[in-house]
């Protein structure tokens, strides 16, 4: 049984800092602590932001090359709507060796540390801070990481947000060009293209020239180059959909693809979520959004993350009420849709979801038991594929655009 939504246009929520400043300033409503903790490959500086709790995981970030924590993530965990939903949770915020603001160039003869053993540091970092568990949530090279981390320490992850992931090894035709790319061009250009699609680049200028600035100002720059090298140098993760009867490498837990329409990863993300079990992946691909979605579009990236994680059974609906109120009191056409949905869901807690794009969509949806919900909100709601749905002789992995 298929059911019908009507278009809805979702309003993007102003942060609550602007431009340079939003990109460097972490707001100080957390109890902030800093070190750099010592792992078997090496020293690796870390910053946790509230106090972990026994009971949940704490939400695990891993940058992308050229950027630190505070630049690639400040933006989302800085907005209203993010901070509402990390009050219940830890963040633990990674900052690759050599990456962290002010940091020294490493001795000479320093080797920096392989993809692989960049995630082997995760395990001595979550018992340095008593963590069991964590949510991981990764951009590029770092989305990279956390995946090989997931999937040699599938006990200590129970979720995965992966924006422009790439599952792939540098292919012969990327090295190439990288290398003809690396002799024609400074570092700061190579990293913008890695960061941010063509479009992005020509038109958006203000927010190019924020990452320019802060690549190489910001950035050592021998220390910079050591971590895009190793990640050029990253292996294919082998990771296969799952078959019956057949043991595959795969990721054992709930993952949320995340990738702007114009990004430069669309391809690879796309080609990381057929690799995945369709029944624990969303592919979310975000309209009018370039590289960065949780700099670009924090409020819906914020959105898809609060029903990500309500999906695996954390923060009850009572308690956002203020993202609540950001919906439906903001001032875009929002078509009430109270009372037109009915719908069955699996019983592990996943949702069911609107969408907002050009034309109306049906989906139905399968499960253990049915609940009827009525919704005076616009939202973007996460529902993997059941793998018991009968009807569906191989199940799809759910793909949602916003």
């Amino acid at each position: 049984m298929s059911t019908e939504f009507q278009d809805a246009h979702l309003a993007e929520v102003k942060p609550l800092v602007e431009k340079e400043e939003a990109i460097t300033r972490l707001l100080p409503d957390f109890d902030v602590q800093e070190q750099d903790v010592e792992t078997v490959h090496g020293s690796v500086h870390v910053t946790m932001c509230g106090t972990p709790r026994g009971n949940r995981p704490a939400i695990l970030t891993y940058h992308d090359i050229g950027l630190n924590h505070k630049t690639c993530f400040n933006p989302l965990f800085n907005f209203e709507d993010m901070q509402e939903i990390t009050q219940h949770f830890a963040v633990c915020h990674v900052d690759a060796p050599g990456q962290q603001d002010g940091a020294p160039s490493f001795q000479a003869g320093y080797v920096y540390p392989s993809m692989d053993q960049l995630a082997e540091m995760l395990p001595g970092i979550l018992k340095q801070f008593g963590l069991k568990t964590v949510i991981g949530m990764g951009t590029g090279a770092g989305a990279y990481i956390l995946t090989r981390f997931a999937l040699n320490h599938a006990e200590m992850v129970e979720g995965l947000v992966l924006i422009n992931v790439n599952p792939c090894a540098e292919g012969w035709m990327d090295w190439a060009a990288t290398k003809i790319s690396g002799w024609t061009n400074a570092l700061p250009d190579m990293v913008i293209s890695h960061l941010f699609g063509k479009e992005e680049i020509h038109s958006n200028h203000d927010l190019i020239h924020t990452y320019r600035q802060h690549i190489i100002n910001g950035m050592n720059q021998t220390n910079l180059h050591l971590f895009v090298n190793s990640y050029n140098s990253r292996r294919d993760l082998e990771i296969e959909r799952p078959v019956p009867g057949i043991n595959v490498v795969t990721l054992q837990c709930p993952v949320l693809l995340v990738v702007g329409d114009s990004s430069p990863a669309v391809d690879a993300v796309v080609e990381c979520n057929s690799k995945l079990d369709p029944t624990r992946t969303t592919l979310l691909k975000m309209a009018d959004c370039g590289g960065l979605p949780q700099v670009s579009q924090p409020a819906k990236l914020a959105e898809a993350f609060k029903y990500f994680v309500q999906g695996m059974g954390y923060i009850p609906s009572a308690s956002m009420t203020r993202l609540m109120r950001s919906r439906t009191a903001s001032g875009s056409s929002v078509t009430s849709l109270e009372g037109q949905r009915s719908r069955s869901h699996t019983g592990e807690g996943t949702r069911s979801r609107s969408h907002t794009g050009e034309g109306t969509r049906s989906r139905s949806h399968t499960g253990d038991g049915a609940r009827n919900r009525s919704h005076t909100d616009t939202r973007i709601e996460l529902t993997p594929n059941s793998a018991s749905n009968a009807e569906q002789s191989s199940p799809k992995s759910m793909e949602v655009s916003c």
